[in-house]
């Protein structure tokens, strides 16, 4: 069998490769002629599990080549396969201009029947779309050709792209042509030998089910992710939660992972295409629209979460990250949480050193040259002195690190999990802060009235506070100082405290008077002063404050010297 394969991309590439496996004859074409020639020097533009030696097996045998002749690839193929991007347009609509314009190409160089089947991600109506661009240009040719177009979504995971491809789980073809079947069945047909595994439908039906599946598994990622929001407000823990949701079998385990959202070239754009396709046909797809809602919020998370841990200010912060693309096993950046967070830190004048084990040339070529982001060769290069790490992509090699030496490696043993990697009790045990998504430690959160929830422990670089009651012109706070920590020297200028020490023995210091205190005392700040509290001891202080006044929000604390960055 003989087939072309139009476009040298992610999806094009895969295919080609693994159907030239099976025996089939397949020219890869792509108009960018610097890529096709080094790609038939067997040199690929994409890290993909097993495809480097794929591409090289069949180069060497013959049966897979690459050109950036059109002609020739439709002259060489029965069946034309397009694969080119569909990448979003300003309003979320899929950019089908690539597909168009490789199917009028098609058509300029038919030299009799053709199978053209459509692999690219594109909305219900594409393929109807095509075939009558195809028919235009072929009666504009004064050609009577017969031709067939079939929608034949892929179905491939970042990083399992090969694997997918040779196991597929489903087979989808779009077609009411009884010859396209007939073709497309014995061309996949090694890929199903112990179970039938092809669906034949109508092209409609198959162009949806594309992104209905994506959706759906989007669906359950935000699912899951709206839910850590929750657990982290209620003192649950997610990963909990998963397992015992997950062991009903009507709902699994698979995307049900708690995180710092989705990216990739699928599940943002697909979301995006379908809620666009919807409003187009006089319908509105709600959940899609809060799933898409939902994953552009959590992947602002972590650096939410490290700017309330640091008091509000990340200037001159060092902050270290572990993965860059979007998934392990790939170095596709495309829609990353990484990329999010990274402009986020610079945003806020902090320092980012960043390690991942295969896209950081990639995320190189994207960003450039920014000032105050530097790229590591290890792991543990990248942690070097850090105030904090952030934990985005799930690499394996981050799930067991020698957690002593990154302890002593980091110069704040900070961990922000936004992939849940490790237990909060083991991080604890080792001596870190960890913050995870939807367990581990929390950091502050306005309840919208200027003051801290009730219940809720709150963490900070010198300790803790703990909201212990509140009403009008209120509240009380449990305060718990570390060891050698200090509070930032600061007046607040709309209420009073009073301080009363649970334990330990801490020093006041109030307009420039030192108080050394302990269990059972008692010290009054009152409006304007200027004041800080100190623990020199050895073990932890608790007090008890209590605050009063008309407004009692952080926004109201002036400092003066902040040895933790704020100020």
């Amino acid at each position: 069998m003989k087939i072309s394969v139009h476009g040298c991309g992610y999806v094009g590439l895969v295919s080609g490769a693994c159907f030239a496996e099976t025996g089939v004859n397949v020219i890869c074409v792509d108009i960018d002629r610097a890529k096709v020639e080094r790609l038939q020097r067997g040199e690929l533009h994409i890290h993909e599990p097993g495809l480097e030696d794929l591409v090289r097996r069949n180069l060497e045998s013959g049966r897979l080549r690459f050109s950036a002749d059109v002609r020739e690839a439709v002259e060489h193929g029965e069946a034309q396969f397009i694969t080119v991007s569909t990448p979003p347009g300003g309003n979320g609509e899929a950019d089908l201009r690539q597909v168009f314009a490789v199917a009028e190409s098609i058509a300029a160089h038919m030299p009799g029947y053709r199978l053209v089947a459509c692999k690219s991600t594109v909305p219900v109506g594409a393929c109807a779309e095509v075939e009558k661009r195809i028919a235009a240009a072929l009666a504009e040719r004064g050609a009577d050709h017969e031709f067939d177009v079939v929608s034949n979504p892929e179905f491939l995971k970042g990083g399992a792209a090969v694997s997918d491809f040779m196991h597929p789980e489903r087979i989808i073809v779009g077609t009411g042509s009884r010859r396209a079947i007939d073709f497309l069945s014995a061309l996949y047909a090694p890929f199903h030998r112990k179970r039938d595994r092809l669906g034949v439908m109508d092209r409609a039906s198959a162009e949806l089910t594309k992104y209905a599946a994506n959706a759906m598994l989007a669906t359950r990622v935000s699912f899951m992710n709206e839910l850590a929001g929750l657990a982290e407000r209620v003192g649950a823990d997610i990963e909990q939660v998963r397992a015992g949701v997950g062991a009903d079998k009507r709902i699994g385990y698979n995307y049900l992972y708690a995180g710092c959202g989705y990216g990739g070239s699928c599940l943002p754009k697909d979301t995006a295409a379908l809620v666009r396709t919807a409003r187009e046909h006089g319908y509105r797809s709600e959940i899609v629209e809060a799933v898409a809602s939902v994953n552009d919020r959590q992947k602002a998370l972590l650096g939410e979460k490290i700017q309330a841990h640091f008091g509000g200010s990340l200037a001159g912060r060092l902050i270290a990250l572990w993965g860059l693309s979007f998934k392990p096993g790939t170095d596709d950046m495309r829609e990353a949480p990484s990329l999010v967070l990274i402009e986020f830190l610079l945003s806020q004048d902090a320092r980012v050193r960043a390690y991942d084990p295969v896209a950081g040339e990639r995320c190189k070529s994207l960003l450039g040259e920014r000032d105050g982001l530097e790229y590591a060769a290890s792991a543990y290069e990248a942690a070097r002195g850090a105030d904090a790490l952030a934990i985005v992509t799930e690499w394996p090699q981050f799930r067991s690190p020698d957690f002593g030496r990154l302890r002593e490696t980091l110069g704040q043993p900070v961990i922000f999990d936004g992939r849940n990697l490790y237990s909060p009790d083991m991080m604890k045990d080792k001596g870190f802060r960890y913050f995870g998504v939807g367990r581990g430690e929390r950091v502050a959160r306005d309840n919208g009235s200027g003051m801290h929830p009730v219940g809720e422990e709150v963490f900070r670089p010198w300790g803790s506070f703990e909201g212990l009651g509140q009403g009008q012109g209120y509240q009380v706070k449990r305060l718990r100082v570390l060891p050698g920590e200090t509070l930032s020297l600061q007046r607040h200028h709309r209420r009073d405290e009073h301080w009363v020490v649970v334990s330990g023995a801490p020093v006041a210091e109030r307009d420039g008077e030192s108080h050394s205190l302990k269990t059972g005392d008692h010290i009054h700040i009152p409006l304007g002063a200027v004041h800080r509290i100190h623990n020199p001891g050895d073990e932890p202080v608790e007090l008890v404050e209590v605050q009063l006044g008309d407004y009692l929000g952080e926004d109201d604390i002036e400092r003066f010297e902040d040895v933790y960055g704020r100020a």
